[in-house]
């Protein structure tokens, strides 16, 4: 795959502006996974081995991945949205290849899997892989979710008991249960939810006479959103890390 190629397909502008790139001596290869310093290439055609490679563009290291997978601590006061229409976008947290990697149709750059809200933190999945984000979008892929919630008043064992039980959303007569609910503390609930409907811890905790003052996803699936990864942090997915989220 020729070097302009390889930068185009990782979002680093049109074929020509990564030509230029390479041209100018702005982009250094590393020879092997174990390569401690990258070579400065200059032939915008030049064939490498796209798997695996590791380059650096204008003095940033960069792995090449044919489709990317990331997780991001989303902090609070943030969009889930290319087009915010009061607080700044979670997409303006990502460094501008990820955002402008190049797919089929009008979609650019990497897409954010299910949304949360703005005063909603935590663990967030984004990719450009279409399939992934449809497959986990699904109803019938009940991947669950894990939701530290502060609430406004005193947690009681009934209130707990009942979210286990079920309780009916002014939308839908069925019962909404959770699939694991725990009162870690007076006001801390941890609270699992197998289902993604509109506001839906909110509304459930509304149910049992109580109210969501704080609201944090912690974990998707068997991956939990790292100790070390900062609010506004990013970081690529693993194979491992892909595979615990079905675990």
């Amino acid at each position: 795959m020729q070097l302009q190629d390889i930068l185009y397909s990782q979002g680093f502008g049109t074929r020509r502006v990564c030509a230029g790139l390479v041209q100018q001596g702005l982009v250094q290869v590393y020879a092997s996974d174990e390569a401690v310093t990258a070579l400065t290439c200059s032939d915008s055609s030049a064939e490498f081995d796209a798997k695996g490679l590791r380059f650096r563009v204008q003095g940033v290291d960069w792995p090449y991945h044919d489709k990317a997978y990331l997780m991001l601590n989303k902090p609070v006061a943030t969009e889930c949205s290319q087009k915010p229409s009061t607080y700044p976008s979670i997409y303006t947290l990502l460094p501008s290849p990820l955002r402008l990697r190049p797919q089929k149709g009008a979609v650019q750059g990497v897409q954010a899997v299910g949304r949360l809200d703005q005063d909603t933190t935590g663990l967030l999945l984004l990719t450009d892989d279409g399939k992934f984000i449809h497959r986990m979008s699904s109803p019938r892929h009940h991947v669950p979710k894990v939701y530290e919630v502060t609430v406004k008043h005193p947690l009681s064992a009934t209130q707990v008991a009942r979210l286990l039980a079920g309780v009916v959303l002014d939308d839908d007569p069925k019962p909404v249960r959770a699939a694991a609910c725990e009162a870690v503390g007076e006001y801390h609930l941890r609270l699992t939810l197998t289902e993604g409907k509109y506001h839906q811890v909110k509304r459930m905790v509304a149910a049992v006479s109580n109210r969501v003052e704080g609201l944090h996803r912690s974990q998707i699936g068997g991956l939990r959103l790292p100790d070390d990864l900062a609010p506004g942090q990013w970081r690529w997915l693993s194979a491992a890390d892909l595979a615990s989220i079905d675990a």
